[in-house]
C-alpha cells in the first residue's frame, strides 16, 4: 500500500471514528501518532526514536506559544462574565420600550439583544438558551406566531460566530495565518447586512400580517425621557464595551489580545455595576474558560499532528492534484468548498471544522486565486447555516431544551427556515460583491484584499498556474 493511499485511509477512518462518537481531539492526536509512527518508522531505530513523538511534543509547544491564541480565553472570559451578569432581561426589556413604536416591536427587540449578546459572548447556545428563558415567553404571552419567535431567536443566537469578536475568526486567523484585524474588518458589513435582513425580515412580516406579531399591551405608559433613561442604563454600557474593544482593534490602539484583556476587565466591571459580581460567579466564568480553551488547544495540537502527518504521506497532494484536475474555475471551487462546510456543518461544531477541514482547502487559494480573508468571512456566514438546519440544527435543540412545552421540534426548525434562506442569500450577495468584505479591510490598513474572481466570468482559472504545482 502506498504512503498517499495509506494517508486516504486516515482520512477515512477519522471521519469513521468521530461519526462513532469519540473525543474528537484525542481522536486526532492518536490517529496522528499512530499513523505518524508507521511514516517516520526505521528499522534500527528504537521505540521512542520514532519522529513521530518529537513532531508532537514540537506541535504542542508551538500552539501553546502561538500569540494569537491569547486573546481566546480573554474574549471568552469576558462573554461568560457578561453571560452572569444577569444584564440580558433588563437589554430585552428596555429595548422593547425604546423600540415599542416600530411594527414587531417584540421580535426586533429580541433579534438586537441577540445580536448585542452574541457579539458579546460569542456563545451560541448561551445566548438562544438565555434568549430562549427570557424573550420566547414574553413574545408567545404577547400572541406572537410560534414559528417566528423560535426563528428570530435561533437566528438571532449564532449571529456572535460572524460578528465580531468572533472566536471562530480568531481561530481561523491562527489556523490560515492571516490578520485578525483584517479578519474583524472585513466581517463588519456582512455581519450588520445580516442583522438588518433579519429586522427588515420581520418588521415586512408585521406590517403584511399584523397577526404574527400583536403590539404588546403590558410594557406600561412610558415618557420619551423614562424609555431614554432605561436605554442608557442597559443597552448603552454593553454597547459601549464591544465597541471600544472593536474600536481600539480596528484603528490601531491595541492588538487582539491587549483589547480582549481590557474586555474581560470590562466585563468585571460592568457586572460589578449591575451588582452582579460574586466569587461564585467568578469561578464559574473562570472554570468555564479554561474548559473551552482547553478544547480549542487540544484541537489545535491534535490537527497540527494529523495534517503534518496526512502531509508528509502524500495526502493533501493527492487532493490537490484532484481538484485542480477538474478544471474548476474559482466561483466553481468556492462553490464546491462551501458546499463541503455546509455539510460537514452537521454533524461537527464550527470550532472541528476550522481547525481540521479547512487547512485541506487552504493550499489550494493561491491556486485559484483566493485571498484567505475573505474565504474566511464566507465560511464565517456558512456556518450559521450549520446551527438553522434540521436535522442538526443545534439552535433548534438549544431552544428546545428551554421552550414552553407547546412548542415543538419541527415548529422550532420551519421556523428557521427563512433565516437559513436570508443567511445564503448574504452568502450570494458576498459571492456576487466581494466588495462587501474587502471595503473596511481597504479602508482601515490602506493594503487591497484582493478581489479572486469577476462574478460575471466563468471561465477556467489560468492553466499556466496548473503548470507552476506540476
Amino acid at each position: 500500500m502506498s504512503d498517499p493511499v495509506v494517508a486516504l485511509l486516515m482520512l477515512g477512518l477519522f471521519i469513521v471514528v468521530i461519526f462513532l462518537g469519540f473525543p474528537i481531539a484525542f481522536t486526532l492526536m492518536a490517529m496522528g501518532i499512530g499513523f505518524g509512527y508507521y511514516a517516520y518508522f526505521m528499522a534500527d531505530q528504537s521505540f521512542w526514536d520514532n519522529r513521530i513523538f518529537f513532531l508532537f511534543t514540537q506541535n504542542t509547544f508551538s500552539v501553546m506559544n502561538n500569540d494569537v491564541l491569547i486573546s481566546i480565553p480573554l474574549f471568552l472570559f469576558m462573554g461568560y462574565i457578561i453571560e452572569r451578569a444577569n444584564i440580558l432581561d433588563r437589554l430585552f426589556f428596555s429595548l422593547q420600550i425604546g423600540l415599542r413604536f416600530l411594527p414587531g416591536s417584540m421580535a426586533v427587540a429580541a433579534l438586537v439583544t441577540c445580536a448585542l449578546f452574541a457579539t458579546a459572548t460569542g456563545i451560541v447556545g448561551a445566548v438562544v438558551t438565555l434568549m430562549g428563558l427570557i424573550a420566547l415567553p414574553a413574545m408567545l404571552k404577547a400572541g406572537y406566531d410560534q414559528k417566528l419567535s423560535a426563528g428570530v431567536i435561533t437566528a438571532g443566537g449564532t449571529l456572535g460566530i460572524l460578528i465580531p469578536p468572533s472566536i471562530l475568526l480568531i481561530v481561523y486567523a491562527a489556523t490560515a495565518g492571516v490578520s485578525v484585524v483584517k479578519l474583524y474588518a472585513a466581517a463588519l458589513i456582512p455581519g450588520f447586512l445580516l442583522v438588518g435582513m433579519y429586522i427588515l425580515y420581520v418588521i415586512t412580516r408585521a406590517v403584511i400580517n399584523p397577526s404574527l406579531c400583536p403590539k404588546p399591551k403590558d410594557l406600561g405608559d412610558y415618557s420619551v425621557w423614562q424609555s431614554i433613561v432605561l436605554m442608557l442604563k442597559a443597552f448603552v454600557p454593553l454597547a459601549a464595551l464591544i465597541m471600544s474593544v472593536l474600536g481600539s482593534i480596528l484603528f490601531g490602539l491595541a492588538t487582539p489580545s491587549e483589547a480582549a484583556a481590557m474586555g474581560a476587565l470590562g466585563g468585571i466591571v460592568l457586572a460589578i455595576v449591575y451588582k452582579a459580581f460574586s466569587w461564585q460567579r467568578l469561578r464559574e466564568s473562570v472554570y468555564l474558560t479554561g474548559r473551552t480553551s482547553a478544547m480549542v488547544c487540544f484541537l489545535f495540537v491534535g490537527a497540527a499532528t494529523f495534517s503534518s502527518v496526512f502531509s508528509y504521506l502524500g495526502g493533501e497532494h493527492v487532493i490537490k492534484e484532484f481538484l485542480t484536475g477538474l478544471n474548476l474555475s474559482t466561483v466553481q471551487f468556492l462553490l464546491l468548498a462551501q458546499l463541503t462546510i455546509f455539510i460537514l456543518g452537521w454533524p461537527l461544531e464550527w470550532s472541528e471544522i476550522i481547525i481540521i477541514f479547512v487547512p485541506i482547502f487552504l493550499p489550494l487559494l493561491p491556486v485559484f486565486n483566493v485571498d484567505p480573508i475573505l474565504f474566511g468571512i464566507l465560511i464565517a456566514i456558512n456556518l450559521q447555516t450549520s446551527f438553522l438546519t434540521p436535522p442538526m440544527a443545534m439552535s433548534a435543540y438549544y431552544l428546545k431544551g428551554v421552550a414552553p412545552k407547546e412548542v415543538q421540534l419541527w415548529t422550532i426548525f420551519k421556523g428557521c427556515f427563512p433565516f437559513v434562506g436570508m443567511v445564503l442569500l448574504t452568502l450570494l450577495l458576498t459571492y456576487l460583491w466581494p466588495q462587501t468584505v474587502t471595503y473596511l479591510p481597504d479602508l482601515f490598513f490602506g493594503q487591497p484584499v484582493e478581489v479572486p474572481f469577476d462574478p460575471n466570468d466563468s471561465s477556467i482559472v489560468n492553466p499556466d498556474v496548473f503548470k507552476s504545482i506540476q
